[in-house]
């Protein structure tokens, strides 16, 4: 990019950026239409050697490129939205779905230990990995995983008045 490219463009989206978010906004709404513009901005900047020299071509080419990224958003929103749709009809197809009160008391207990403690306790027996993985995840070393798995185990059987087994 030659600084005359970068000063036309920054000419273009200056000249340009009250419309195109105008025209983000009616389409998607004021929450998500300044993220949209910013990618827009950020695309026009990687394509800047495309931009047209007339101020009026400029302007379209950006709407283009505006709208090339509310198409995306698009199609990023159905695809999310088919993946919930999924999960809720496996969910309630699911014959081990909990009751929504079903373990409330545990969820509430390690959602009063230290984050850290809560996190490793969620990774291990929600997420099913190993304590080994859950210490790589988190990124410290397997020890401390086991000492703090430990003390979480024992702030849990306190907060749950559980009896620790005889083993």
């Amino acid at each position: 990019m030659t600084r005359h490219d970068d000063a036309r463009l920054t000419r273009a989206l200056e000249s340009s950026a009250s419309d195109l978010l105008a025209y983000l906004e009616r389409r998607v709404g004021p929450d998500d239409a300044p993220d949209l513009l910013g990618e827009t901005m950020v695309v026009a900047w990687r394509r800047v050697r495309e931009l047209p020299d007339d101020s009026e071509r400029a302007r379209m080419w950006l709407f283009g490129i505006a709208r090339g990224t509310l198409l995306n958003h698009q199609r990023g929103q159905r695809r999310r939205w088919a993946l919930a749709d999924r999960i809720r009809l496996q969910l309630r197809e699911s014959p081990t779905a909990p009751a929504a009160d079903e373990g409330t008391e545990v969820r509430d207990a390690i959602s009063r230990l230290d984050p850290d403690l809560a996190e490793l306790v969620r990774l291990v027996h929600w997420e099913r990995l190993s304590l080994a993985q859950a210490a790589n995840l988190l990124g410290i070393p397997a020890s401390t995983a086991r000492g703090r798995y430990q003390r979480a185990k024992e702030e849990l059987r306190a907060a749950l008045r559980v009896e620790a087994p005889l083993a």
